[in-house]
């Protein structure tokens, strides 16, 4: 795992900085090369053959063609077998110089023969040309600049604003679609001019000119209709994906939460591994947050070595520190807690097995439930619901714990108010038209288009197949994972130095899962059906761990915006310039107000805008 970096013109003393910002992405050794019209760097956390035989930039025999690259290929090994039928010599033992000669023989079709998550640069000196390209799911991210002729690219957008052509400016259209999703959809950021290469795509940059082509999409097929088939197969690919993801010349863990994901990794890496395994789990004061008693009885039931983290109520230090290393505010609530937890993995292993993914291939969201039982609600008459239910329903208060039946009913009866054609996604947007109407500040209002599902509406126009859970399962990986989840899991992990492998997002279990119905996949309003069936068949999981609910990492921020946290998220709102220029100053004590006296649940605004502050101090004052 590595951080890289680049830019069409020679500067080495640049290129030096660039790479030195995203050191912490790979602190065992540092190199650039420089030609003449060209630079790059890298930095490397050495994960394959140790040696400096595995250091990048790497070229290839000819001198021609320069890598720099990040991430694993995890059939590297049969790949280099095909090559070196067909003639070529290795000197290394790392999949850097599999990917290297891929391209010097298959050019961009080489992607085609990688399983794995990348994001891979490689510097034509001899064509002049630049080939840029990021994996299949999105797993490894991969930012660029374009303006007046020059590029630069990079693993992370701080790297990127080291480079003195480049203007720090917030991206106001951003910055809305972040309030409603808490994530800023591809390919912008919050920078202008600053932009996220797409998952599944690759570029061209020659004369000037980036040319960028999808190279893979998700397609539904419904192929798999048999149950027991179904189980069989879905049980031998995810052993197949953890055990290519034991590959390693360093130690390894997992983590553990206690859902039913995580638990499944645990599973196969303990069955797999030949050491007792380390899992890493996190717990909370407040029980309604904590999964611990589930992770313990995952941990007994495999035999791992447990490793828990306790955490108290978060730091505004905390806050900026992850902020830092995201790049752009993303206020997924779980955010944090991965941070933590991976820095206190890396104590012990340089590599982590997670659950992420398990929800988008199988349908674990609540959303997608939501949506199932919306199609009841709505054989109610509309003035019914619109007129009475829905206005009694939001006036009751918020209850303090996660979840809870009235927490749940005013969510649902929230995303009932939006468009049918947003989908699912209708229950993880979180700007209502009453505070879309009330927040922004009227100079922000000139600068923004009040398109809310645009992102939705551009994926749903695209997926395969015309029906709308399958549409909503496309939307998932295709927005929401790839920028939220997936972002977050590289960038808190690569903070702390440490890789992080998602055996549920190997693209074969991708493919496998959408050629498999979405009535076996969430059978009535069971989740994860399938997923569930599977694991129940082989006897691989405590019942009580394959049958319980979705609760994931989260913190109790909602509660401690009421306690810990008020003073300085008020203080934080009038002094903050982003948030002062943009916003409705007494619109948000409003907000607050109502958040303080439970009447509403507003923490996903309110820490989407602590967010959002925290994020303008420390990349603009």
């Amino acid at each position: 795992m590595c951080g890289i970096c680049g830019f069409n013109w020679n500067d080495e003393k640049l290129i030096k900085k660039m790479t030195s910002a995203i050191n912490h992405r790979g602190p065992d050794a540092n190199g650039v090369k420089t030609f003449e019209n060209f630079s790059i760097g890298n930095a490397r956390l050495s994960i394959l053959d140790l040696s400096v035989k595995g250091n990048q930039p790497m070229c290839s025999s000819n001198g021609k063609l320069w890598i720099v690259y990040n991430g694993e290929v995890y059939n590297f090994g049969q790949i280099k077998e095909e090559l070196i039928k067909k003639g070529y010599k290795f000197e290394s033992h790392t999949d850097t110089e599999v990917v290297l000669k891929s391209y010097e023989e298959y050019g961009h079709r080489c992607l085609q023969k990688f399983n794995g998550m990348f994001a891979i640069a490689i510097w034509d000196n001899e064509k002049k040309e630049l080939f840029l390209a990021r994996d299949r799911i999105g797993i490894k991210p991969l930012y660029y600049y374009l303006k007046d002729g020059r590029l630069i690219f990079a693993s992370e957008i701080k790297s990127i604003l080291e480079a003195p052509c480049v203007k720090r400016e917030v991206n106001l259209q951003s910055m809305y679609y972040y309030l409603g999703y808490e994530f800023v959809p591809a390919p912008d950021t919050m920078f202008k001019n600053i932009y996220k290469l797409r998952q599944g795509h690759f570029a061209v940059f020659k004369e000037g000119n980036l040319n960028i082509e999808k190279y893979w999409d998700l397609e539904f097929k419904n192929e798999i209709t048999d149950e027991e088939e179904a189980a069989d197969r879905i049980y031998a690919a995810l052993e197949k994906s953890v055990k290519r993801r034991l590959i390693s010349d360093v130690p390894l863990g997992v983590f553990l939460s206690g859902g039913l994901d995580s638990s499944t990794v645990t599973g196969f890496v303990s069955k797999l591994y030949p050491d007792k395994v380390k899992t890493f789990t996190i717990g909370y004061k407040d029980k309604t947050f904590s999964e611990l008693p589930y992770a313990k009885v995952v941990s007994d039931y495999f035999g791992t070595e447990p490793n828990i983290l306790m955490i108290d109520p978060i730091s505004p230090e905390d806050i900026e520190k992850s902020l830092y290393y995201l790049d752009e505010p993303m206020t997924d609530l779980s955010t944090i807690p991965f941070y933590l937890i991976c820095k206190k993995a890396r104590e012990q292993v340089k590599v982590c097995l997670s659950g992420e993914g398990g929800d988008e291939m199988f349908l674990g969201y609540d959303r997608l439930k939501a949506a199932k039982l919306n199609k009841y609600y709505n054989i109610l008459p509309s003035a019914l619901r619109r007129k009475v239910l829905s206005p009694l329903i939001l006036k009751l208060p918020d209850q303090p714990q996660k979840k809870g039946v009235i927490n749940m009913l005013k969510r649902f009866v929230e995303g009932t108010l939006y468009p049918e054609e947003a989908g699912a996604m209708r229950w993880q947007y979180f700007l209502n038209p009453a505070i879309e109407k009330n927040i922004f500040s009227s100079s922000a209002r000139e600068n923004i288009s009040f398109n809310p599902f645009e992102p939705i509406y551009y994926f749903a126009e695209r997926c395969n197949s015309s029906l709308r859970t399958d549409k909503d399962i496309y939307v998932d990986i295709k927005l929401t994972m790839a920028d939220s989840v997936l972002m977050k899991v590289d960038k808190m992990s690569m903070a702390t130095s440490l890789e992080v492998r998602v055996p549920f997002l190997d693209h074969e279990i991708a493919e496998l899962a959408a050629s498999i119905p979405a009535g076996l996949k969430m059978h009535k309003t069971t989740t994860k059906y399938i997923l569930r069936r599977t694991l129940k068949k082989y006897n691989f999981l405590p019942e009580n761990i394959i049958y319980r609910g979705k609760q994931g990492y989260s913190i109790p921020v909602k509660n401690w915006l009421r306690q810990e946290l008020k003073g300085y998220m008020k203080d934080l709102f009038k002094s903050s310039p982003v948030i002062k220029e943009n916003f409705n100053g007494q619109y948000l004590e409003l907000l607050i107000e109502e958040h303080s006296a439970m009447k509403h649940n507003h923490n996903h605004i309110l820490w989407a805008l602590i967010n959002l502050g925290l994020w303008y101090k420390k990349f603009f004052v």
